[in-house]
């Protein structure tokens, strides 16, 4: 397809992807999605991106500020215009409303309310749509997105934090600090990107943390944009032996909810900003623990596009044996802690090396004096 595009309309969507971005952190659970209005003459009277779910999309944006320019215009999407009413009416026809002559769109939306029938609208009502340009930076663009609405579960990325000889604390514990400031408002960035944050009851009891997102670490305009959102990042904690009691820890106190799963009503979390949801067992030795694929299945109707998960060595282990971490993002200290040190993860090892669990490496940064590196499965 990409000989129907020229220069110009690759330049236009590079501008459309650009807006898109502006809404990395503030869109869950709705896609990012950018739309440049482009004039007869090839100058461009539209621009919009959406910000947040329940105002306005893109393209809604890009023609209030066209306004009767719009006609005869062409609109660059990066993703397909929506069919359907939810808190907002569809973009497909608002599109046809405002008299665009043509729509270039870089991907099809995979959401079954709408795959293929935002371009049914435009075309019926002869607009010329051509779709494919910038089409893999699309999905790029939204991975995490298309991969919920493939997988009816969210992208699980699994953070860990060690020294160069792979450990993530001394053997009495401590842990604060292995890595750099740099790295740690790193992590503050890829939670405010994150839809939720999922840690286990042992993480709460041993470290008490909030699991939000400090704004004041974010930079300012990463800040700025996480602010859009108008709330924290949903915590989501596995308690399956009921072990926890709201009154004792910091992330249960504070004026953002918290979802715990386990496997019966725990009483000592009885909490105005605690939602709580039991979901089947799964046998482990000799204890039950809450299934984790049912869990992902619940995230996933929750609408949640990405889990950062934070935990300890069990619950990063357990994720990797049941094959539902599809990314490791690894920040490791140059600093070695010894044979007595804490294990990375308790991931069951494979008993003979060709079974050993692949990834690729998609990316090695440098943050200031540790490294950053992720890993990709499936």
């Amino acid at each position: 397809m990409t000989n129907l595009f020229t220069p110009f309309d690759a330049q236009m969507m590079a501008l459309a992807f650009r807006l898109a971005q502006k809404g990395t952190y503030s869109t869950t659970p709705n896609p990012h999605v950018g739309c440049v209005i482009v004039g007869e003459n090839k100058q461009v009277v539209g621009e919009g991106f959406h910000v947040k779910a329940g105002q306005a999309h893109a393209e809604v944006n890009a023609l209030q500020q066209a306004g009767t320019l719009a006609k005869d215009a062409c609109a660059y999407v990066t993703l397909e215009p929506c069919a359907h009413t939810n808190r907002t009416g569809p973009c497909a026809k608002a599109l046809v409303n405002a008299g665009v002559k043509r729509v270039v769109i870089a991907c099809t939306d995979p959401n079954p309310k709408v795959a293929g029938k935002g371009i049914a609208i435009l075309e019926q009502a002869g607009i010329l749509v051509q779709s494919g340009l910038m089409e893999e930076q699309g999905k790029k663009l939204n991975e995490h997105f298309f991969h919920r609405m493939h997988n009816n579960k969210p992208f699980v990325t699994v953070k860990l934090a060690a020294s160069i000889d792979g450990k993530t604390a001394l053997e009495n514990g401590e842990s604060k600090w292995i890595t750099s400031p740099q790295a740690r408002r790193d992590v503050q960035a890829q939670r405010a990107s994150s839809c939720a944050i999922l840690s286990g009851a042992d993480t709460v009891i041993a470290d008490n943390p909030q699991l939000n997102v400090r704004v004041n670490e974010l930079e300012s305009a990463i800040a700025e944009q996480f602010l859009w959102r108008e709330q924290q990042p949903l915590r989501v904690i596995i308690d399956s032996q009921n072990r926890l009691n709201a009154k004792a820890y910091k992330l249960f106190n504070d004026a953002h909810p918290s979802l715990v799963y386990n496997l019966a009503h725990n009483e000592n979390l009885n909490h105005a900003q605690v939602t709580q949801k039991q979901l089947p067992s799964i046998k482990g030795g000799s204890r039950e623990f809450v299934d984790l694929h049912a869990l992902m299945s619940s995230l996933g109707e929750l609408q949640i596009n990405r889990l950062w998960v934070e935990g300890g060595a069990s619950l990063s282990g357990a994720l990797l044996d049941h094959n539902l971490v599809d990314e490791l993002i690894i920040y490791q200290a140059p600093v070695l802690l010894g044979k007595q040190g804490r294990h990375l993860t308790n991931f069951t090892s494979p008993q003979v090396l060709s079974n050993a669990r692949k990834g690729k490496i998609t990316d090695l940064t440098k943050v200031g004096p540790d490294i950053r590196t992720t890993i990709r499965f499936n």
